[in-house]
């Protein structure tokens, strides 16, 4: 595995999180916003439960990079 090229995926349910490693310039955008949901110094570092799926979209929507996404989850 190339660790300067990996994609994790984190959820809460309604949505979920998609970190891609390789495009990261590491802003702290997400751990200024967020720091609840983002903490960098933990393993798994985020934490969706941690946060309102409105929170953690305004925070990645703030994103230089585009290192994090999210998409919303199919309701079943």
């Amino acid at each position: 595995m190339d660790k300067d090229n990996i994609k994790k995926e984190y959820t809460n349910g309604e949505v979920t999180i998609v970190w891609q490693s390789g495009k990261c310039i590491h802003s702290g955008n997400c751990v200024r916003n967020s720091p609840a949901v983002f903490k960098p110094k933990e393993k798994p570092w985020v934490n969706p439960e941690a946060a309102s799926t409105e929170e953690i979209m305004t925070t990645i929507d703030k994103c230089p990079s585009g290192a994090l996404s999210y998409y919303l989850n199919q309701k079943e």
